[in-house]
């Protein structure tokens, strides 16, 4: 599993005008089976992402499609870690 951390490098203005592009490729994410859970940092100055069940390569493909990288207006850390305990009643999604 994956933390994906964006800070923003850009106004909130720019940010703002990618807003709609930048969820379009969430829900795309999503609809793929990639993403987990995804919502802005508070204060909001960037966001989290959990992604699961995918190659880093490929994460890393994906993650470059986003229009916030694309347009230069966020970074990107990613942190991978080894699940070994879900609180009961959350199941990661299966490997495609």
């Amino acid at each position: 599993m994956y933390v994906i951390n964006l800070t923003y490098t850009a106004s909130l203005d720019r940010v703002d005008d990618a807003l709609d592009a930048h969820r379009a490729f969430l829900g795309q994410q999503f609809d793929a089976g990639v993403f987990i859970a995804a919502g802005p940092k508070l204060p909001r100055t960037g966001g989290i992402i959990l992604a699961a069940r995918i190659e880093r390569e490929r994460l890393d493909a994906i993650r470059a499609s986003d229009p916030f990288a694309q347009q230069q207006l966020a970074t990107y850390t990613v942190e991978e870690f080894k699940v070994t305990r879900l609180a009961p009643g959350f199941n990661l999604p299966a490997l495609s």
